[in-house]
């Protein structure tokens, strides 16, 4: 394997094992938000103690966040100097603002949210935790904001060899950015939703005691109503990505459907086995004019092919291969959509359940609802992949290519080395992460009198001490 290899092999380990922990905080932020205006609004303590119960899994998994998104940085200088060199002036400007605004501002918020509880006002308190979930989101736009650029570069000129920012209002304007954004953001959504609703299901087949069912029952029914929401909204943003896709990358559409000559109007590909190498079919189960719909919103409509592309793009930016890999592409798009499609259903049976109250009865259902925590989590990763892979042989599409943009001093073995590392260490904190939520997930529910409780032991220790 060569320094290329290795080092995108590197960069997308890392990437997926860190955006593992980006949705999850996402999705968290947003339902730690209902949950305590529900407290504010009702006085009731359930939603108070629901609260910090669900926030100590928020704050455990925030911590796993910050420590593994600052290995991406460093790979830019490490692996990626080229890349770095050629496109941070436009790249640099989004980051930069993430970290000085928008994650200073999610943990300033954060820290006055923790350690506020009991000592401002509620609806101070409950404004911390809306700035948390804001800066989170911000936070995610701006990162969107920079990969948006390197699908759909805009606002930016080449000079001395480097692509420059004439315009910062065009990059954060860029209509790849607005169809990407909700579509995440969505997808955090329904992450932290089923996480919540997976572990509730899980507290509610022990069934330990009565308030620990009406916690958990009032939890999943958040979980659950929030996780169809969710679902629905990633599939119709989903789907209005997909259009835009089709006119602004026509490409890696054509990839994702494995779509190999254009065609008006083009099937919609259900399951095919093909040789890549010779593009042909030779099985395919497809939905006559489904993709031209998908498209166009209507039964008529040409979609371009990848031998056609192939060929344009040939003559546009010269001799080369531009097609993405077929089969990585066609099968991470069906994944993510066959999971958007899982969590939708799941959702809305067991909120169907739950809401005849007889959600306790089929506790088979419920083990599915704990396995289905990781189905997000696959929907998630299928659609970086696909987003990612799509664009290749681009690092920034049509202007640097991936193997134009890897470090040319740094050898195939350190960055074996550094990848043998990080795999290390990532696994040893995958397993303290997972002890820490399964730890926390077991506690005993919150409640005031225990926390009255905690607090006066605490006192009387100060005072003897």
């Amino acid at each position: 394997m060569d320094a290329l290899l290795l080092a995108r092999l590197q960069f997308a380990s890392t990437i997926i094992y860190h955006f593992l922990f980006v949705p999850l905080t996402l999705g968290l932020s947003i339902l730690l938000v209902i949950m305590e205006t529900l407290y504010v609004r009702t006085g009731k303590e359930v939603y108070r103690n629901m609260t910090k119960f669900w926030g100590k899994m928020f704050l455990i998994n925030f911590a796993m966040g910050v420590v593994t998104g600052l290995v991406q940085e460093f790979q830019f200088g490490m692996n990626w100097s080229e890349y770095s060199r050629f496109v941070g002036d436009v790249f640099g400007a989004p980051l930069a603002v993430e970290a000085l605004l928008a994650f200073f501002m999610e943990s300033t918020f954060l820290g006055i949210w923790v350690f506020g509880w009991d000592r401002l006002p509620k609806k101070i308190h409950l404004a911390a935790i809306y700035l948390v979930a804001l800066a989170s989101h911000l936070s995610a736009f701006w990162i969107l904001s920079a990969n948006a650029f390197m699908q759909q570069p805009t606002g930016f000129v080449i000079r001395n060899g480097r692509a420059e920012m004439t315009n910062f209002f065009a990059l954060i304007t860029n209509g790849r950015l607005w169809v990407q954004f909700p579509h995440v953001v969505a997808g955090g959504l329904v992450t932290g939703a089923f996480f919540v609703a997976g572990i509730s299901a899980y507290r509610l087949l022990k069934k330990r005691d009565e308030h620990d069912t009406e916690f958990f029952t009032r939890s999943a029914r958040i979980g659950l109503t929030m996780a169809l929401i969710g679902g629905i909204a990633v599939s119709l943003f989903g789907h209005i990505q997909g259009q835009y896709s089709t006119v602004h990358t026509p490409m890696k559409m054509a990839a994702a459907e494995a779509l190999w000559n254009t065609e008006n109007p083009a099937p919609l590909s259900l399951f095919k086995v093909a040789n890549t190498q010779e593009h042909k079919d030779l099985f395919s189960i497809d939905i006559p004019a489904g993709l031209s719909f998908m498209s166009y919103n209507s039964f008529d409509g040409k979609v371009q092919g990848l031998n056609q592309l192939q060929a344009e793009y040939v003559k546009q930016y010269g001799p080369g291969n531009y097609i993405p890999p077929v089969f990585i592409t066609y099968w991470s798009f069906r994944v993510m959509v066959g999971a958007g499609m899982a969590m939708v259903a799941i959702a809305g049976l067991g909120l169907f359940l739950l809401n005849k109250r007889r959600f306790t009865q089929y506790p088979k259902l419920m083990m599915l609802m704990v396995a289905a925590i990781a189905v997000p989590f696959v929907a998630n990763t299928m659609g970086w992949i696909l987003t990612e892979m799509g664009r290749q042989p681009w690092l920034v599409f049509g202007v640097l290519k991936t193997d134009a943009g890897v470090s040319p001093n740094v050898s195939a073995g350190m960055i074996l080395f550094s990848l043998s590392a990080f795999i290390a260490v990532y696994a040893a904190l995958a397993v303290v992460d997972g002890w820490l939520l399964v730890r926390t997930a077991k506690q005993d529910v919150p409640t005031l009198e225990a926390e009255k409780a905690a607090s006066e032991e605490e006192n009387v220790l100060q005072g003897a001490y």
